[in-house]
């Protein structure tokens, strides 16, 4: 087992401070940075190829795939969440009942409840299960809370939503890159990847089952989602990828160019043993807090809320010390980069 007191990655990551704030953005290897410095490069003495490679987008793609436990033609690539869910959001018919979370991230739900012919029901994470029913069309909600770091009974939402003929979208995009995986088991998954899978913003994944596919409007279908990709520039296209390649969006690729770095560095280092450092510095921390007097949302997960120290934040990144406000909590997110001198040093600040 790896030691808490040394970083997973080696030089790829240099922060200049106390950085437990992943949840809100991961920080990007430097093989990541070089990539995308390359291609500016290139870009602005004319790069022979045009903007960018589909090659890298392809590999990013195969490595997110990889990493979640899917074959990479289920996988489509995007620039959000948001985007992803409204392309679901506007498959569904007029009438559907979506299940939700109370407190769920705006990026997942907004995009149902804007339609405003769909019948949306929020209820606590802790509920989702038990309110799966035989007119519940879709459930929607999030491996691990943005707020306050919770995660999700997946099994027992899997076994009711399949028990009730319920489609399922899983958002991973707080689970990804630490925790272990079977995107496969969901209708659906989405991740924004500049969180725990080290992406710049502006790469996203959605995976689709086959059967699911079936089901899904590729409501912003271009030239990209062509079977034969270069075949399809000028006029309609004329057949959409038989794979979930149908479901892309226009690879922004800067984005992309890091991505298929940050992503390979996962796979070398292993989800299995990332998530194994990131939980056990979580629990060092909430460990601590509870000798200093501070009670923290009980959990597993690497995302750790104290809830009312929201006001905190401020003076923490004074010292040096980065972590997020959410929903009134003071919330910390550690990740491979991460060590225990870290945690007891926002420690130390929070106490003093």
């Amino acid at each position: 087992m790896d030691s808490l007191d040394q970083p997973l990655g080696g030089a790829e990551f240099a922060p200049a401070r106390t950085y437990l704030n992943t949840a809100a953005c991961g920080l990007l290897p430097r093989r990541t940075v070089e990539a995308i410095t390359l291609l500016a490069q290139e870009t602005a003495a004319g790069r022979p190829d045009g903007p960018g490679s589909f090659d890298l987008v392809d590999e990013a793609r195969a490595g997110f795939a990889r990493l979640v436990g899917v074959d990479h033609e289920r996988v489509a690539v995007g620039s959000s969440v948001a985007v992803h869910c409204g392309m679901i959001a506007q498959s569904l018919p007029a009438g559907s009942e979506v299940l939700l979370v109370e407190g769920e991230f705006a990026s997942l739900v907004t995009p149902f409840t804007v339609r405003g012919d769909l019948r949306t029901r929020f209820v606590p994470l802790e509920r989702l299960a038990d309110s799966i029913g035989p007119g519940t069309a879709l459930v929607a909600f999030a491996a691990v809370q943005s707020a306050d770091g919770r995660t999700a009974d997946l099994a027992a939402i899997r076994a009711a939503a399949a028990a009730h003929g319920a489609r399922t979208l899983l958002d991973v995009t707080q689970a990804a890159g630490w925790l272990p995986l079977r995107a496969g088991d969901w209708d659906h998954t989405v991740a924004g990847a500049y969180k725990f899978l080290l992406c710049p913003r502006g790469a996203s994944f959605l995976t689709v089952t086959e059967e699911a596919q079936e089901f899904l409007s590729p409501i912003h279908a271009g030239w990209v989602t062509g079977e034969e990709l270069w075949g399809n520039i000028y006029g309609p296209v004329r057949e959409l990828a038989r794979s979930a390649r149908r479901f892309d969006e226009p690879a922004a690729f800067f984005p992309y160019h890091g991505a298929a770095r940050s992503l390979a560095l996962l796979e070398e280092i292993g989800v299995d043993r990332i998530g194994t450092h990131a939980r056990g510095l979580a629990a060092r921390f909430r460990a601590g807090l509870a000798t200093i007097g501070k009670a923290s949302v009980p959990g597993d997960s690497p995302v750790v809320a104290v809830p009312g120290l929201g006001h905190r934040a401020d003076a923490l990144r004074d010292a040096g010390v980065l972590l997020s406000a959410r929903a009134g909590h003071l919330r910390a997110s550690f990740h491979l980069y991460n060590t225990s001198a870290d945690v007891d040093r926002a420690l130390d600040v929070i106490a003093g």
